[in-house]
């Protein structure tokens, strides 16, 4: 069967690639994207599939993690590539199964295993890399303090953070392009599915993924409660986003779009970024505490403003219908 890789140019292939302007970041539209389309183009000529791909990129991102353990330049700079090769694969893995037809349950398990696995790794390696070496300006070492600031740093901020960066992409992608261009997904939706699964013979990954996904689900909905109430609102009195007044929906996206570059920032390239350069300068305890401290920060303030925009959005509704009738 004829594919998009086969029958469309670079140029379209890559344009299609962007979700909007709105969320896409200028290293990913300049950089990192069209590196990962020009490798999918290769990997289906050599007949690779996505999921192969996708396991490429856990053993790069995994062994970027190992290269960071050590404090010389030479593995710093050789994890810094790994690194970035691992992240080419991850939107490689992607475009190519889109492109090409061979979107998997299997896959999405992967893909989303995939980034926890490469941080798991690299917050590991920090905590290898400085448990016998002093605290700077001391003479103690960092022992088991660096775990514990890693893990601080890895479950209470690194997650919460990406998830509900994530999230606020996708609301804004359905404002945006509607339920055809964004993968906002609920708890009630994925645990419905993952029941479904748990009857079946022989849909174990299908069971893994919508088992696991729903608590995500249930996570980031439980953080969002005036949105919650704005998508309830909307369902009440227009049935569907795409039944929103344009009026209403431009609102929405005005307040919306000035808190993309913060769901950019919570995401992967700014704290790739940040890896690097601490390594790089051999201070990596610098890391997790830019997360607990300028992350959360950006985390709080990217929550109050959207939870404030929804708020303003329900009563615009609220105030709408009741001109109307």
């Amino acid at each position: 069967m004829v594919n998009d890789l086969e029958t469309k140019s670079f140029k379209q292939l890559l344009h299609e690639s962007f979700k909007s302007e709105d969320t896409e970041e200028w290293l990913d539209i300049y950089f990192t994207r069209p590196i990962g389309l020009f490798f999918a183009r290769i990997w289906y000529r050599l007949g690779v599939k996505p999921n192969t791909v996708t396991i490429l990129s856990i053993i790069l991102g995994v062994a970027a993690g190992v290269m960071f353990a050590y404090p010389d330049l030479l593995h710093n700079i050789a994890g810094i590539v790994l690194l970035m090769f691992a992240n080419f694969c991850d939107s490689t893995d992607g475009q190519l199964a889109r492109l090409t037809n061979q979107k998997s349950m299997k896959g999405r398990c992967l893909d989303g295993f995939a980034g926890d696995v490469w941080f798991f790794a690299i917050y590991l390696a920090i905590v290898v890399r400085l448990f016998n070496v002093n605290m700077p300006g001391t003479e103690v070492h960092w022992g088991i303090w660096i775990f514990i600031l890693c893990a601080i740093s890895g479950f209470l901020c690194h997650s919460p953070q990406s998830s509900l960066a994530d999230y606020y992409r996708q609301i804004h992608l359905l404002a945006l392009k509607g339920t055809s261009g964004s993968e906002l997904d609920t708890y009630k939706s994925e645990h419905a599915k993952a029941l479904e699964a748990k009857g079946k013979k022989g849909a174990f990954w299908d069971y893994a993924f919508h088992a696991n996904y729903q608590n995500y689900c249930k996570s980031q909905e439980k953080r969002t409660p005036e949105f919650q109430m704005l998508l309830k609102t909307i369902r009440e009195n227009f049935g569907s986003v795409e039944e929103v007044p344009e009026e209403i929906r431009q609102d929405f996206l005005k307040g919306s779009r000035p808190l993309m570059p913060y769901t950019n920032i919570l995401t992967f390239n700014s704290r790739a970024i940040t890896i690097y350069i601490t390594c790089l300068l051999g201070i990596p305890w610098l890391y997790p505490i830019v997360e607990i401290t300028v992350g959360e920060c950006l985390y709080i303030y990217m929550h109050r403003q959207h939870e404030k925009l929804c708020k303003s959005i329900r009563e615009e509704i609220e105030k709408f219908k009741t001109q109307t009738n």
